[in-house]
């Protein structure tokens, strides 16, 4: 379904969410505030974009001169599962010179990462398409090092009437029949969406399998009055 989605999935992201993604994504990097000295690891990447935005910011916490770009003093890594999204993801890195962002194809259920490697382990708007999210949860603490922190940005229901009704209105009737019509595919992808965000734990309920997995300190932060949240933890 990924793979066939992929040519037009940023497209789409922009499209459906009317831009607001980019800002999503730009509140996530400045909450984590990854600085030059981190090795981060993106999982379920897609196309690349926080791991981007991380690696984007990190340049700059370190300086933009010719020397840093050389020879950076950080890591970031961008796995996911799916190549044809990968290969995407290459080619926008090389466009904007993130000469040193690394791509791997993965799965997060099984990360071909030792213990203890990353000082941030992110994703964005994958961790609902994890089959088994206590396991995907696991990985990312496993692979974490001890005290660094795991985010998670993730679609979630808004809690204030009536804009939850609209929402869930637009997310299950409007959003569908577009994306398909934009997107066409076989997989029917454009419905798999909604119906991934209204059956994935979010809330409270996310922040507990959290710590459960292995975290403390957990805390959430409702974005565009809870269209999409930011989850940060810390590894025990």
């Amino acid at each position: 379904m990924f793979a066939e989605i992929a040519p037009k999935y940023d497209l789409m992201n922009h499209l459906l969410s009317l831009n607001v993604d980019k800002w999503w994504r730009s509140r996530t990097v400045n909450r984590l505030a990854p600085t030059s000295n981190h090795r981060v690891l993106d999982v379920c990447t897609g196309t690349g974009d926080l791991a981007i935005a991380m690696w984007q910011r990190m340049l700059k916490s370190q300086g933009n001169g010719v020397e840093s770009e050389q020879n950076p003093g950080f890591e970031v890594i961008a796995s996911d599962f799916c190549r044809p999204m990968l290969e995407i993801g290459v080619k926008k890195a090389e466009k904007l010179k993130c000469d040193r962002l690394q791509f791997v194809e993965a799965d997060s259920m099984q990360l071909p990462f030792g213990d203890n490697q990353f000082d941030l382990v992110t994703v964005a708007f994958g961790l609902r398409n994890v089959s088994k999210t206590e396991v995907g949860l696991s990985e990312m603490v496993r692979v974490c090092s001890s005290g660094g922190r795991i985010g998670i940005l993730e679609f979630t229901m808004p809690r204030i009437w009536p804009l939850s009704s609209l929402y869930r209105f637009y997310f299950l009737k409007v959003l569908p029949k577009v994306g398909q019509w934009f997107a066409k595919n076989r997989s029917d992808a454009y419905s798999y969406l909604p119906e991934s965000v209204g059956e994935f734990p979010q809330y409270e309920v996310l922040a507990e399998m959290m710590r459960i997995s292995g975290m403390k300190d957990i805390q959430f932060y409702p974005m565009t009055v809870g269209l999409a949240t930011l989850y940060v933890g810390t590894k025990v």
